[in-house]
């Protein structure tokens, strides 16, 4: 008799176990509970993206930083911000009329 009571009551409570699984996993794929899942999710990958972008932008402003610095720019935040004029060996410097014939 105590056997039987104990089984009842172990496959009592493994039916409502299993029930309430069920139902909850029936509720998790309702289309609301979907919805706000993927509203989430979008919002969530808004926020990665945000994030992704501000660190590339402080990338480049480092970057930009370098290269003004390896050139030899001065950052002028308020003037124009020009090249240094190019520095071209003669052998680089592109042919005029005058010196075409001494190179023959």
């Amino acid at each position: 008799m105590f056997r039987r009571t104990f089984w009842f009551t172990a496959g009592a409570a493994a039916g409502v176990w299993a029930t309430n699984k069920v139902h909850r996993k029936l509720r998790q794929l309702t289309p609301e509970s979907l919805a706000a899942r993927a509203a989430d999710k979008a919002v969530e990958t808004g926020h990665r993206l945000k994030e992704f972008a501000l660190d590339v932008k402080a990338g480049m402003a480092q970057r930009e930083l370098e290269l003004n610095d390896a050139l030899g720019l001065e950052a002028d935040p308020d003037g124009p911000r020009e090249l240094p004029a190019p520095r071209r060996p003669a052998a680089l410097a592109p042919k005029t009329p005058y010196n075409r014939n001494e190179d023959h």
